[in-house]
């Protein structure tokens, strides 16, 4: 069956010679992956069909799905938005190959979900036209646990801690996954903005550093089988 599908790609992997299995989020079935025959082959159709394939690409695409297989063909593929900065920009580039790897690893399910795939694909559009984007990750990932079922839970937001295994706001300290002092602060700050008010966040690298391992130990605390992506030292040196 032939379909048009929107899709993000999330990742590439060299199978066999000559040929890529490239992970996908798509639109309306989720985690899809492609076998991509001869990308890897020095012609220069197979050159110019990969660069298709960066990571966090937005692709129109027509394939031949077949329900029984995991593994599924592109026979047509589109730019859908092409971007400006995302790959020319050292400090952006650091950013989606963190946020590329991290979400190849959390997304794994073939199940719709429109929501989750406005989000990403919106939100790498605005870090594409944005010249303020130190902190992008860090908001993208707050965001992105609402989709993910475990959004910090902001009925307490007053009080002085916040428990990461919980999820919530609690009066006391109840052990090692509380959190006080700038992290609180910068949390109670960051739940509930957009993008576009994120200039009025500031933060030092140490404290953007800090606020960001406590936030994969969140994700780590509610993902079974999660892992920090090893991109995590590249975004760390750029960022620092």
């Amino acid at each position: 069956m032939i379909i048009k599908s929107h899709i993000i790609v999330l990742s590439k992997i060299k199978y066999k010679d000559h040929d890529l299995i490239v992970r996908a989020y798509t639109k309306h079935r989720g985690a899809v992956s492609y076998l991509i025959k001869g990308g890897l082959k020095s012609s220069k159709a197979n050159r110019s069909k990969v660069v298709y394939f960066q990571p966090l690409m937005q692709l129109s695409v027509e394939e031949n799905y077949k329900s029984n297989q995991s593994l599924h063909y592109l026979k047509d593929i589109k730019s859908s938005y092409i971007y400006k900065t995302l790959y020319a920009n050292v400090y952006k580039s650091a950013i989606v190959l963190f946020l590329s790897e991290l979400l190849s690893n959390i997304l794994k399910e073939e199940e719709q979900n429109e929501g989750l795939f406005h989000f990403i694909e919106t939100a790498f559009q605005y870090l594409d036209n944005e010249e303020h984007y130190a902190n992008f990750h860090i908001l993208f990932l707050l965001k992105l646990s609402r989709y993910l079922g475990f959004q910090p839970d902001k009925s307490k937001g007053e009080s002085d801690f916040f428990n990461l295994q919980l999820g919530s706001f609690e009066a006391f300290s109840t052990g090692s996954y509380s959190v006080s002092g700038k992290n609180l602060t910068l949390l109670k700050q960051l739940l509930g903005i957009n993008f576009d008010e994120l200039t009025s966040i500031k933060m030092n690298g140490q404290e953007r550093q800090d606020f960001l391992s406590m936030l994969l130990l969140y994700f780590e605390l509610h993902l079974e089988g999660f892992k920090k992506p090893k991109s995590l030292t590249v975004l760390s040196e750029v960022f620092r």
